[in-house]
């Protein structure tokens, strides 16, 4: 009897975890996966990876939702919320006025915005944006941290077609400073192991932007869900974990 009940025990709970799985919901995610660290095609296990994807795959297993990653342009998310055919959108979002007026926002998960990287033994000569007056900087032609340094006072932009450039004249010493998207430069030190060691990510940030997980608007269910998630993955420091996992600092 002690033999047919332990069995009868691991059947019970086997149906358990498979009835779980069964009735698990499926929350279709929409997101331009292109956007590495936070959301990209990893081309060895064809499979969505990043911070966001980490962090919306972590909160369904919260809330027992089957995470389906649906790929699609930036400016598709939020009619493809409208509409019905995503649930959420997931794709370091920033959360503005214009958006807020068609979509609801979960509370702030990341803060981003311009800043600059610089060598270790400049930190403090280049402390912040006034003290590149002046200097020559490392830019990615195209983007806002080149039309962010254009607008330093007597600086000597020297723009490059990628990012991989523009850190190595840095690190030849070329350049005071790197100024880009915050995300990005924390990702290059994360990756880029030999340089880490060399350069630092000074704390000033310049036009900060909070990122927000959206929904439909009205849809206060599913947003307390996940804002609910998100606040139990803060406290028990799953959030930080992940946040280290992609990003230097």
């Amino acid at each position: 009897m002690a033999i047919a009940s332990k069995i009868a025990a691991v059947a019970a709970a086997t149906a358990c975890i498979f009835s779980t799985v069964a009735n698990a919901e499926t929350l279709r995610v929409g997101s331009l996966t292109v956007y590495a660290p936070f959301e990209f095609l990893d081309s060895n296990t064809g499979r969505y990876e990043g911070f966001d994807m980490d962090l919306i795959r972590e909160i369904g297993k919260r809330e027992n939702f089957d995470i389906e990653i649906v790929s699609m342009s930036l400016d598709g998310l939020v009619p493809a919320l409208i509409s019905g055919n995503i649930d959420a959108a997931v794709s370091a979002l920033t959360i503005t006025p214009e958006r807020a007026a068609r979509v609801d926002f979960t509370k702030p998960y990341y803060t981003a915005g311009l800043s600059m990287l610089v060598r270790k033994a400049d930190a403090q000569k280049y402390p912040d944006f006034k003290a590149l007056e002046n200097q020559r900087i490392a830019v990615q032609i195209g983007t806002t941290g080149a039309d962010t340094a254009k607008g330093i006072k007597g600086a000597k932009v020297a723009a490059f077609n990628t990012t991989s450039e523009a850190f190595m004249d840095l690190a030849t010493g070329n350049s005071a400073a790197v100024v880009h998207d915050r995300p990005v430069l924390a990702y290059f030190l994360k990756t880029q192991t030999e340089s880490a060691g060399t350069m630092q990510l000074q704390p000033e940030i310049l036009d900060a932007q909070s990122y927000g997980f959206a929904v439909r608007k009205g849809n206060k269910e599913l947003l307390d869900k996940l804002n609910k998630a998100y606040d139990e993955l803060v406290a028990s420091g799953e959030v930080q974990k992940i946040h280290d996992k992609w990003f230097a600092q």
